[in-house]
């Protein structure tokens, strides 16, 4: 017997039909004899119907309201899955976050899990029953509702999972898991039957969209095991897990990539001590996240030109910002392009072998690909090209890595 929590995503929950798909499978895993938590998002759609529904109601909304009407969504959802479960024979009951209680912070939109207690949930295991839990919601400490942000649901799950201290985590979605990169592009994309925390939490925040990127560092600080599986398909999934479980590493695991990216130049600043500073602290006091940086050699002593990228749809407000201050932070004349994407060839075993960089550039030298800017951590290297060149780029580099399935 084991403690599972399934997380069930807005597809897998659309409508009726896949709700009771849904249901069956969670039927499957009560009769094997196992404790079983259901965490669900809303259906498909609702929660932006709910968004803009707020927005039109009025531009600068209470965050306290807002978040009380979009966590209606995850409302519905799970009463209805409890509503067909009890329809098979299966003892079911509904929790809304604050019935858990499911503690967070007070930050209305983007809360964080703070504590769960889930000591009456596992008394009602005890008695068979199982807990549909609506994803993405909690209670701050005045007793208002919260949500947790977009995506929220996978991080409900994982906490869940965590402060149940599940064997697993299985997260149902419209992909039947985590592929070597995006077979949409690369038709011999492979799926994975392992990837470590590290490597799945550099693809989320490379791009991949299999798993929000705050489920999966909670996940590696706690320790559980996920797996990703299709809500459509009776296949195995991916395994998420410690870099332990996984016996022989690939040198090069995934290859991830973002178009949510564009790139500022400002060129002919000057080159002293603090101006970095003085560049990045107004972007920062506008709230936007700047990402790869490279300094240019200038042939001038004093001065040097300066590359960065920001979020494409922060774009024109990190332009304003800086245009704004050009007298102040000394540069000549500021560039922007927004045709740009983010390429990062993924993996733990670089850490242990040589010249995963230098095989990167060659196979986009050999595709005339020209790179824009580098940064690399432990376990990755991203590059930036023109975007025209994005599904070049990945066919080549998942051939160059040995990564085409056979």
């Amino acid at each position: 017997m084991a403690r599972i929590v399934m997380k069930f995503g807005g597809t897998s929950v659309a409508d009726l039909r896949r709700i009771r798909r849904a249901a069956a499978r969670v039927k499957v895993e009560v009769e094997a004899g196992n404790d079983v938590a259901v965490v669900v998002s809303a259906m498909a759609g609702v929660t932006n119907a709910m968004v803009q529904l707020v927005s039109d109601a009025a531009s600068l909304a209470d965050l306290r309201e807002y978040d009380v009407v979009v966590s209606s969504g995850e409302q519905v959802t799970s009463g209805l899955l409890a509503v067909v479960l009890q329809s098979m024979g299966v003892s079911a009951r509904s929790w809304m976050g604050w019935q858990i209680p499911v503690r967070t912070d007070d930050a209305h939109g983007s809360a964080r899990i703070e504590a769960i207690e889930v000591q009456e949930m596992l008394r009602r295991f005890g008695e068979g029953q199982v807990a549909v839990v609506a994803g993405f919601q909690g209670i701050d400490p005045q007793g208002r509702i919260t949500t947790l942000g977009r995506g929220g649901s996978d991080t409900s799950a994982v906490a869940l999972a965590a402060a149940l201290q599940a064997d697993r985590c299985d997260i149902y979605t419209d992909v039947d898991g985590v592929y070597t990169t995006d077979p949409r592009i690369v038709a011999k994309a492979r799926k994975l039957d392992r990837i470590t925390y590290e490597e799945m939490l550099e693809m989320a925040s490379q791009g991949a969209k299999v798993l929000q990127t705050r489920s999966v560092e909670m996940a590696m600080k706690h320790h559980v095991r996920i797996q990703v599986l299709s809500s459509f398909e009776d296949t195995p999934g991916t395994l998420v897990v410690d870099e332990d479980e996984i016996v022989e590493q690939a040198l090069v695991s995934g290859i991830a990539y973002s178009r949510d990216e564009a790139k500022i130049t400002l060129l002919r600043v000057l080159d002293q001590p603090g101006v970095a500073a003085k560049i990045f602290g107004p972007l920062a006091e506008a709230a936007i996240n700047v990402d790869m940086i490279v300094q240019n050699v200038s042939a001038e002593t004093e001065r040097t030109d300066l590359t960065f990228t920001v979020g494409k749809s922060e774009l024109e407000r990190a332009v304003a910002v800086l245009r704004a201050r050009q007298e102040e932070l000394g540069f000549v004349e500021l560039l922007s392009d927004p045709n740009v994407v983010k390429v990062s060839v993924i993996g733990v075993g670089m850490r242990s072998h040589a010249g995963v960089a230098q095989q990167m550039f060659t196979a986009l030298a050999e595709r005339g690909i020209n790179i824009q800017v580098i940064s690399t951590s432990e376990i990755k290297v991203s590059v930036l090209i023109a975007e025209e060149y994005t599904e070049l780029a990945l066919r080549g580099l998942h051939t160059a890595y040995g990564l085409d399935a056979a």
